[in-house]
């Protein structure tokens, strides 16, 4: 069997090397040995030579797409632009990652699922969250059946920022640009990820902050045929920490503090993702089992699993070499903006919207 390095290269380009492609991106595709690096476009700098000076810098999206030796663009510009930017990219013959959120409309998904289906593409959504530690911790629980049957599932972020940041898109208002689309469509995903769709969305979705120009604060609740209760919330006004997640079983609970270390450490630069101690959590972030066997309470810590970002490009590698289905395809994941689409029109009309 010919060996993985002395394959030909999967050449990669990034749309952007802002947060999201300096931190999320860029570090994970120069470890995982089937790709290549060697388009990035930053429209006036030149930060990506510091750790990437292989790479190519471009100024402009339409100048990557047009490059002939191109494998795959990663579309992580901002939200606003991804149907035009993964549109424009499968025109061009390229296979495709995008940033989530994946499109502000299923009609919009739709298209860009038929267009890849029609150029035999690949077209994948960067859920980068189903590779959290807790996350895979909570899979691993719910999966063991040990809680019995789940009764209730609530996922929360916390975050602190009473001010409006200057400088970003993610503040100026748009179509649908804000704390709903961009953290929710990590949070309706892993509880479809977990349970499947649902059968309804309710929905408050608001603006907290004083002169908040995009929504910062939501709580969705997706409605399920049986007992199950799904809630997912998340604030910009939230000083005091709450649980990451809880879940309750009819012979259990489980409840998680802390979030992934990943993210923190890729900011820091304290690990590299290469590091043997990358997406390891501290015991004291590990989470509580309680459960009940013959009427005997157990109550114990269930340690993290380690979380593994890199895993989202092994199976892009894996897809684009042996042509296996990743799970984040797009077809798969389209399923995430419906629900959000119904959590506005919920929202907005103060009812349960079914799917």
């Amino acid at each position: 069997m010919e060996n993985k390095s002395k394959k030909k290269p999967i050449v990669t380009g990034l749309a952007s090397y802002g947060m999201s492609g300096s931190l999320f991106h860029a570090p994970f595709i120069s470890i995982v040995p089937d790709f290549e690096l060697r388009y990035i476009v930053e429209r006036t700098k030149n930060l990506s030579k510091e750790k990437y000076p292989d790479a190519r810098v471009l100024r402009f999206y339409d100048e990557l797409i047009a490059m002939p030796e191109l494998d795959l663009v990663v579309v992580n510009t901002p939200d606003v632009t991804h149907y035009e930017y993964t549109k424009k990219a499968l025109q061009a013959g390229k296979h495709v990652i995008v940033e989530k959120p994946f499109v502000f409309t299923v009609e919009e998904g739709e298209e860009l699922i038929k267009l890849a289906k029609e150029k035999s593409l690949l077209l994948c959504v960067y859920q980068s969250r189903r590779w959290d530690g807790d996350f895979l911790t909570i899979q691993k629980i719910v999966q063991s059946g040990v809680l019995g049957q789940i009764v209730e599932f609530s996922s929360a972020y916390q975050r602190y920022r009473n001010y409006i940041q200057k400088g970003t898109w993610k503040e100026i208002a748009d179509s649908r640009v804000g704390i709903t689309y961009n953290l929710g469509s990590h949070m309706v995903d892993q509880a479809v990820v977990l349970f499947g769709m649902p059968e309804a969305v309710y929905a408050d979705i608001d603006r907290l902050r004083v002169g908040a120009q995009v929504d910062d604060y939501y709580h969705i609740q997706l409605v399920y045929p049986s007992k199950l209760k799904v809630s997912l919330r998340a604030s910009y006004l939230v000083m005091e920490e709450t649980p990451r997640y809880y879940i309750h079983g009819i012979e259990g609970s489980f409840v998680k503090y802390g979030i992934d270390p990943q993210e923190e450490c890729l900011k820091t630069g304290d690990l590299s993702p290469s590091d043997l101690a990358w997406g390891k959590e501290t015991e004291s972030n590990w989470g509580i089992l309680h459960t009940t066997v013959n009427n005997m309470h157990h109550r114990r810590k269930v340690e993290t699993e380690r979380g593994q970002y890199a895993q989202f490009y092994h199976e892009i590698a894996d897809a684009l070499r042996n042509g296996t289905i990743p799970t984040t395809a797009a077809s798969k994941v389209i399923g995430v903006i419906s629900i959000l689409e119904a959590a506005f029109e919920s929202a907005s009309e103060k009812k349960a919207i079914y799917l």
